[in-house]
Formats: structure tokens, sequence, C-alpha cells
């Protein structure tokens, strides 16, 4: 069970495990890059930071509460699917982390395929380059959304408040990890990504193509492309020669510009 003590440094656990495989994959990607970057680094990455920046002050003014707390709470009055079962609280927290990674699956689907959400979603594929940044890029309202459905997760499942600070910490270095502007050696790449998102595997998803865009939904367990259908093994052109981005946005301004990006679920869509 998660004790008070955790519980109250839950930021921290996270925050460091942020900051450290940031910091690794930044310098991968400097030292073995995979691909060139079209705008620059300084231009995309203030603006990727700047995004995750403003989601998380969104978060902390209308969601003050972390769902590792509210985690805690349910845990303690047994609210939620897993207190109606009999199982070591092992188990729990294992079968908890797996369930939450098929409901961002689902989640991550359903904004590409419901309009509206795309709208939001869209800020995220607009990104000319795939790095370690891309994977803070979220249109705040997206964030508060996705913090709307993990609470609802929360008090159904009934995951341990430890899942949750687990799920989460994954979740961010996934994120990170498999948006890295790097590529590893096939004798790695395709073995790992039987069981985790590799890098090929998720740019793959950032494809201008349509139809490769809407496959490979999976953040961290490739399981769920396979199971529900999304899985595409390779794109139409090679790792190296495939277009990142959307079509409709080519231009710095439109794809990299904080203000634009912010106000772009507002504006009148491109065909």
């Amino acid at each position: 069970m998660l004790n008070n003590s955790m519980l109250e440094h839950e930021s921290l656990y996270r925050l460091g495990v942020f900051v450290g495989v940031m910091l690794l994959m930044m310098a991968w990607e400097a030292i073995a890059p995979a691909r060139t970057d079209p705008v620059g680094r300084p231009r995309r990455w203030r603006t990727n930071l700047l995004m995750l920046l403003s989601g998380s002050v969104l978060l902390r003014l209308l969601a003050p509460i972390s769902l590792v707390a509210i985690a805690g709470w349910a845990q303690q009055h047994d609210i939620g699917a897993l207190y109606l079962i009999d199982l070591s609280f092992s188990v729990k927290v294992l079968l908890a982390i797996v369930m939450f990674d098929m409901i961002i699956y689902w989640q991550h689907r359903l904004f590409h395929q419901i309009p509206w959400l795309w709208r939001l979603h869209q800020i995220h594929h607009a990104d000319p380059h795939i790095d370690s940044t891309s994977g803070l890029r979220f249109h705040p309202l997206e964030i508060l959304l996705s913090y709307g459905v993990k609470l609802v997760a929360v008090l159904l499942l009934g995951a341990p408040a430890l899942a949750i600070m687990l799920f989460e910490i994954i979740l961010n270095a996934s994120a990170i990890f498999n948006h890295s502007n790097i590529r590893l050696p096939a004798r790695i790449e395709w073995p790992l990504r039987q069981i985790i998102v590799t890098q090929q595997m998720h740019r793959i998803h950032h494809s201008q193509r349509p139809e490769e865009t809407n496959s490979n939904y999976s953040f961290n367990l490739t399981v769920w492309d396979k199971l529900f259908g999304s899985y595409r093994k390779t794109a139409t052109k090679t790792d190296q020669e495939l277009d990142i981005g959307l079509v409709q946005y080519q231009k710095p301004e439109q794809n990299s510009g904080l203000g634009y990006l912010l106000s772009l679920p507002f504006r009148r869509q491109k065909p």
C-alpha cells in the first residue's frame, strides 16, 4: 500500500523520473539523431515546453487534486471494481496498470476519430519533427480532458494509489522515449516493439498520410494495436524518408508558433 510518506513525495518521484529520462534522451538525440529538425530546436523546444507549462497551469487551477490522492481516498473507502475481487494487492496494482494502458490507448484512438477531439489533438500531430519534447506537446484542454478520463477510470476501477503513481511515471517516460529522435538497431528494435512502442513504430503514427496517422495508437504496450486491429508494421516510406506532421500546417508559424497552436482548435479548419 502507498504510505503517507510516498504520497506526500509523489510529485518528486514523478519529476525525478521525468527529468532523468528527458535528459538521457536529449543527450542520445544530440549524439546520434535519427532525423534533421526542419524548424530548429530552439523554436520547437520553446513552443513544446511552453505547451506543457500552460497545460500544467490549467490543470493545477481547475483540477488541483492529483489522481494519486484521489486513488488513495478511493482505496481507503473500497470504491471501485477491484475492491470487489479477492486478489492480492500486488496483482491489483499490476492489473490496474495494464488496464490504464488500454484506457489510454482507446482515449488516444477516440481523439483521432471524433472530430471535435481531433481539433485539440491535431496540435500534437502538427509538429513537423519528432523528438523527446514532442511527447510533451498537447493542447491544455486535451490535458484537462485526459485528467477527467483517468479520474473516472480511477473511481470505477478502484485502482490502488501505488498503481496510479507508477502508471503516471510510465506514461511520462514512455511519451518521451517513443517520441525521441533516435533510431535503434534493427536487431534491438524489432524484438523490443513486440512488447513496447519504439521510435520507428511511433513515427509511423506521425506520418502525413492519414491511413498511417490512424494507426499505432499505443503509447506503451504494443499489444493493444495488435489486439484491436490498428497495428501497422511499416510505413509507405522508410523511417528516414517519412514525412512527419500535417500537410495543412507546413509553415513554421503554424506548426511551431505557440499562439497559433493554442488557438488552432477554435480556428476555421482546413480540409
